[in-house]
């Protein structure tokens, strides 16, 4: 499978998502905010139009599939017959003429005239979430849909900064399925003249992993089948097969290998720490304490961040994290921070419209080990709080690195970033156990290749 080359029918154009004072005005509402020419409610009126334009042609492109979840038949029978799809019958592309639309540019555009990373990670979860939904359907409008929600993300990878001025293109598909889980992979690339390599012009690679649930019980529900045709289709779906069996082992526990000496390195995390506590003059100047890293902010989730099933968007999520978690690293550095990868993301608990969303950040740690190219990682929690209740949950984790411009550290010369040290051994703990999820990471990848 080459997710770079896709029909046009499974192509859908990105445009900006202002309407222009000349045009004609939409057709008028009754009191149910239908629109009284036709049966079917106006775009502008359905969950997720405040996002980003993505979810605009999202909705506009597959609006027949996405109907019969805004209003699902009701006591409708389930899927009675899973079916066999290909992998090029969920493939979908999207294209952003940054180069020609001037206000689509500036939708998108960051301080530095690049892509605004928060937006696309909406994007990307946007188009997974289609790719999962078209894949689920089976095309009979007497069957109940299926309710899919974004269960983690595997991995997000940026590999070179992403221009605002260039064309780019999204383009994603189904690689494997389980019994009740679908793996969706996404690519971005840049637009470049010449036909050059696509190696070359690749920005950015994402996988998301999404799990159906039957939309009257809530049961986990089995998903059609996927049959891969051409052999990088086949390739991919082997890939994906490894990367499960490695989640489960996980959840299984089965980290021992980097566990070696844990109480030493324990202690020594926390000898560190202890000196900025009880002897701060004695304290390493290059170091910093951990709780002296935090950033927080809050907000009450409104209804137009919610997603076809009336829950918030994992993207707006994704966005509000990386939002916080890059202030954290340039607050941190003292220097712009640039963006490297998010990594395994699980969404423990739906977040609800009116649920009251706090977002915590602190550096957990940092690799010095090249000057060049110091590593900074972020770790976001954002916790659903209910005072009424007095209670706080953990919805999600999030994992950001983050390095430092070039050319911010060139005129930064002499700045060193600092090491983070716990003053807590349940923060020493938190570190160690991010060290060790990297290392596996590193040594399952070598083990995949």
């Amino acid at each position: 499978m080459d997710l770079n080359s896709s029909p046009s029918s499974n192509t859908i154009p990105v445009v900006s998502t202002f309407a222009s004072p000349f045009e004609s005005p939409s057709p008028p509402l009754n009191n149910d905010g239908n629109s009284t020419s036709s049966g079917r409610k106006p775009i502008s009126l359905w969950p997720g139009m405040y996002h980003s334009p993505v979810t605009n042609a999202l909705w506009e492109a597959r609006s027949s599939i996405f109907e019969r979840l805004l209003d699902p038949p009701k006591d409708a029978p389930p899927q009675s017959e899973l079916l066999t799809k290909t992998p090029s019958q969920s493939r979908t592309t999207i294209l952003y003429g940054f180069s020609s639309d001037f206000i689509l540019r500036e939708q998108y555009r960051d301080p530095w005239n690049e892509v605004r990373i928060g937006k696309l990670l909406e994007d990307l979860d946007a188009l997974a979430g289609t790719i999962s939904v078209k894949h689920c359907s089976d095309d009979d409008s007497t069957t109940r849909p299926l309710l899919l929600v974004t269960a983690s993300v595997d991995k997000i990878v940026l590999k070179k900064p992403i221009s605002v001025n260039i064309d780019l293109k999204i383009v994603g598909s189904v690689v494997w399925v389980g019994h009740s889980s679908i793996e969706i992979q996404l690519e971005v690339t840049e637009s470049t003249e010449g036909g050059s390599d696509v190696s070359d012009s690749m920005a950015l690679t994402a996988n998301f992993i999404f799990v159906a649930r039957d939309s009257k019980t809530g049961k986990a529900a089995p998903v059609n089948r996927l049959s891969p045709e051409t052999a990088r289709e086949k390739f991919l779906f082997e890939r994906a097969e490894e990367r499960n069996k490695l989640r489960k082992r996980k959840r299984g526990g089965d980290r021992k290998e980097f566990e070696n000496g844990g109480v030493n390195r324990l202690e020594t995390l926390l000898a560190e720490g202890r000196i900025f506590c009880d002897m701060p003059a004695l304290a390493d100047r290059d170091s910093i304490l951990l709780r002296d890293t935090r950033l927080e902010n809050s907000l009450i989730c409104q209804p137009q961040q919610r997603n076809i099933h009336g829950r918030i968007f994992g993207g707006f999520l994704m966005h509000r994290a990386f939002e916080l978690a890059f202030s954290t690293a340039y607050a941190f550095a003292g220097m712009v921070p640039c963006f490297l990868e998010v990594d395994h993301v699980d969404f423990l608990r739906p977040v609800d419209v009116g649920d009251f969303l706090r977002l915590k950040s602190c550096i957990l740690y940092t690799e010095l080990e090249n000057p060049d190219h110091p590593l900074i990682n972020v770790e976001v929690v954002a916790h659903v709080t209910r005072p009424e209740l007095r209670s706080s949950e953990v919805s999600n984790t999030f994992y950001f690195t983050f390095t430092v411009r070039p050319e911010a550290k060139a005129m930064k010369n002499g700045l060193r970033i600092r090491s983070v040290v716990p003053a807590t051994e349940e923060e020493a703990r938190c570190i160690l156990e991010r060290m060790d999820a990297e290392a596996l990471q590193r040594h399952d990848q070598v083990n995949l290749q």
